[in-house]
């Protein structure tokens, strides 16, 4: 392939995938072609191309680069093949001593609590994966939080993890541990090493592909993939993905347990399901139901 052939691959990409991407019938607004990190006419291409299907200038660059591994890999430029081998995305050859502790394939339903008082309702009812989402600047209230939350779970089959607190997680001895991607880049070595040690779980979230790989790097327990759909718990810097993006992901990072999060309601499950995941967290479907505990009892049913 030339510079010549550009235009013509970018067209193809676009012909090829845009009514996947077109979540509910709406494409994400197209966004602006980033700085090209390759002169490769395929990565410049597909840089274009997935500008144009609304992704993020991070994602472009990382599907980009993909793109430009899986012709090369190959041999030739199949426009129809979005990229989904995780050697394309240096996703392979990881050391499994490094890795984080397993967790099971299937943390079903998942979740996301703001209290030990809500853990410990949702963990008797039944919710195999719950995580304490406890927000607070005092740290003695922090510890008095996930130590009640983990003596909450005490009896029942629950799966904890602790959201942020990580050392508190370990003092306390929770099953696992959640960060964001912006408390992933701000953990250091030592501290991540000293939740490594410890021996729990950690859960990582992302929310596009150059997250997902920035995650693979700490090899974590499992990855959350989201936000799905439009959530007003948080204010997200990236728009909501949509069941498609949720798709391809699922085919890339399949090696791990995967968890879709983010404005998930119970007529959304089939879908979401259907992708391959493992889990679906909630938040709203449960602390905003108005009887929490047959709320968990309808969403087993709908993960069944």
């Amino acid at each position: 392939m030339t510079e010549q052939h550009i235009p013509g691959m970018v067209a193809a990409i676009i012909a090829a995938h845009a009514s996947t991407f077109a979540p509910e019938g709406n494409r994400l607004p197209a966004q602006p072609t980033p700085v090209a990190t390759s002169q490769d006419p395929v990565y410049l291409a597909a840089l274009q191309a997935c500008s144009a299907l609304g992704f993020i200038a991070i994602d472009a660059q990382c599907l980009a680069q993909a793109w430009q591994n899986q012709s090369q890999r190959t041999g030739l430029f199949d426009a129809a093949h979005w990229p989904d081998a995780p050697q394309d995305f240096g996703l392979a050859g990881a050391d499994p001593q490094l890795a984080f502790p397993q967790c099971p394939r299937a943390l079903g339903l998942y979740g996301v609590l703001p209290s030990a008082e809500w853990v410990g309702r949702m963990a008797r009812a039944g919710v195999p994966t719950v995580q304490l989402r406890f927000k607070s600047d005092d740290q003695n209230a922090i510890r008095n939080e996930v130590a009640a939350a983990v003596q909450a779970v005490q009896g029942t089959k629950a799966l904890l993890f602790i959201n942020d607190h990580w050392q508190a997680a370990i003092d306390a001895g929770a099953y696992g541990i959640h960060v964001g991607q912006e408390d992933l880049d701000a953990l250091q070595g030592a501290q991540l090493n000293a939740i490594h040690a410890s021996g729990l779980r950690l859960g990582v979230s992302t929310h596009g592909y150059a997250e997902m790989v920035r995650a693979h790097a700490v090899q974590p327990s499992y990855i959350a993939l989201g936000a799905v759909f439009p959530t007003t718990l948080k204010k997200m810097e990236t728009a909501p993905q949509g069941v498609a993006r949720l798709q391809a992901y699922v085919r890339l990072m399949q090696q791990y347990p995967l968890v879709a999060i983010g404005g998930i309601a119970a007529e959304q499950f089939p879908a979401i399901l259907a992708t391959g995941v493992g889990s679906v967290a909630v938040v709203r479907a449960l602390v905003n139901a108005p009887e929490p505990e047959a709320a968990a009892h309808h969403l087993l049913a709908c993960m069944r």
